[in-house]
């Protein structure tokens, strides 16, 4: 792995900076019965050896399913993991969190998470829910927090909460087809220090939106540079812009191929023509638009 193929989570008050790679891997749909459990649990401790340590899941997936699977792929190798999770909404009140997260770590088979998100806004007030995580992160049970699905309003109004300022990420959705966060939410977040997760970053294998991975200039350009469609998308979602990364794209995979061809995009760098002919081809945005969101 090239150290051009990471990301930097700022310090916070508590905690050093730290370096992740610039993509993990994701859990959603895991844990439901979609590919046989054997199966996940491998993909997961196969891309943990590829050298993708972020592993992002939720207690939404699979009603905790895909925590269960991430707990029996981290089995005696805990320490080989960044390890991500979400609270819902409603339960990320000011007592009601601590018990989220008990329950997690107790599917996930550990005692900390590095990483512990408030899944999208809701109607608990931040305050508290920032009390709650402080709390989580007093006694040992999270290293950080971050939030997901947060538009800029919701960011701006994060960070001028009291602790606000050490919110490690945003997860939000961003591929090809879905650039609306270029306009105002990523630029405000890199002013902040502050990285994007991208979730989605394959577009669920092309369903969303258009269809990303059978798109001509998307199969030419992957074709002239011996890489699959898929893999253009990886290498596209976490470009540098301004010489900079700040991307961590999170796409599942269970099939070995899959995991082996994610994990060898961070060995990737797109050219300029690459890039100039991609974003002729799905323009940025030129206006606001609505925060994406599957």
């Amino acid at each position: 792995m090239t150290t051009s193929s990471r990301v930097t989570l700022a310090a916070t008050s508590h905690e050093a900076a730290i370096e992740l790679p610039a993509i993990g891997q994701g859990t959603w749909f895991m844990g439901e019965g979609l590919a046989p459990r054997a199966d996940e649990v491998r993909a997961l401790r196969q891309g943990l050896d590829l050298g993708q340590t972020l592993i992002d899941t939720a207690e939404m997936y699979g009603d905790g399913g895909a925590e269960e699977v991430v707990g029996e792929a981290l089995r005696g190798r805990r320490d080989d993991a960044f390890l991500v999770s979400k609270v819902y909404p409603w339960n990320a009140g000011r007592d009601h969190a601590i018990a989220a997260c008990e329950r997690s770590l107790q599917r996930l088979g550990t005692d900390y998470l590095d990483l512990y998100l408030l899944h999208w806004p809701g109607g608990i007030p931040l305050d508290e829910t920032l009390e709650a995580f402080d709390r989580l992160r007093e006694s040992g049970k999270i290293r950080r927090f971050g939030v997901s699905n947060f538009d800029i309003d919701d960011m701006q109004a994060l960070s001028a909460t009291p602790g606000g300022g050490d919110c490690a990420v945003n997860q939000v959705l961003y591929h090809l087809g879905s650039r609306g966060i270029e306009h105002s939410l990523r630029p405000w977040q890199r002013e902040h220090g502050m990285p994007l997760m991208g979730y989605c970053p394959l577009a669920q294998a092309g369903r969303l939106r258009r269809r990303l991975l059978d798109h001509p200039d998307v199969t030419a350009l992957a074709a002239e540079r011996d890489l699959t469609p898929a893999q253009l998308l990886l290498a596209w979602a976490i470009r540098p812009v301004d010489g900079q990364r700040d991307v961590i794209a999170i796409p599942k995979a269970v099939q070995p191929q899959h995991v082996r061809d994610n994990a060898a995009v961070l060995g990737v760098a797109l050219d300029d023509d690459a890039l100039a002919r991609l974003d002729a081809a799905f323009p940025a945005p030129e206006r606001k638009e609505p925060l994406d969101i599957v």
